[in-house]
């Protein structure tokens, strides 16, 4: 009998029996993918219908760019661009699933009051010793990202002794510290191109 996996978002369940769509949004002047890129109002508005209307099952909305060699972003400008992106997309689009693109529990924080529904964490807890008990505290789901070092470290000669199982152990090793804090609606992303392909 196949296994059906569930996500708890917002008190109703998401039935994982196919693969799901994420279109990205990245509030960002220098993200990798230069069509991810939006920054006013109305081409986040109008980037957003088109994935919706495409397809996508979550927008993912970040603020911090993790290509290598991106500049660093204050938390306060983290804030002023997701939070306004997140509250003008929950306003024209009240049933879309958000997620959070950030490694700070603050920010994590602030989209989730705003709207977001996940929380989608490259540091995979890392970037900020919080995440963890926030995400407990929200009681909302996390995708957990394995990457080594940061991303303006993570392309200087990254060293596996064998990739897969590095990754695996490093992240079964946090998806247990998860369940015993009891955040169980968890999302693992092995990090596919952050120092590793």
């Amino acid at each position: 009998m196949k296994r059906s996996y569930t996500l708890n978002i917002n008190g109703e369940l998401m039935i994982l029996d196919s693969p799901k769509i994420m279109g990205i949004l990245n509030i960002t002047p220098d993200s990798f993918y230069s069509e991810s890129r939006v920054s006013s109002e109305s081409e986040i508005l109008s980037r957003a219908e088109k994935m919706l209307l495409n397809g996508a099952d979550f927008l993912d909305i970040g603020g911090y760019s993790s290509k290598p060699g991106a500049e660093d972003v204050s938390e306060d400008e983290e804030m002023n661009r997701v939070i306004p992106a997140i509250s003008a997309v929950k306003k024209a689009f009240p049933e879309t699933v958000i997620s959070i693109d950030t490694f700070r529990s603050s920010v994590a924080m602030a989209a989730i009051n705003a709207g977001a529904s996940l929380v989608n964490d490259i540091s995979g807890g890392d970037g900020d010793p919080e995440m963890f008990h926030t995400v407990k505290k929200l009681k909302v789901p996390y995708i957990i990202m394995h990457m080594q070092g940061t991303p303006h470290t993570m392309q200087n000669n990254p060293s596996y002794k064998n990739v897969v199982q590095d990754v695996y152990k490093a992240l079964s090793l946090k998806l247990n510290e998860l369940k015993l804090l009891g955040v169980t609606d968890v999302i693992v992303d092995v990090g596919f191109g952050f120092g590793k392909t």
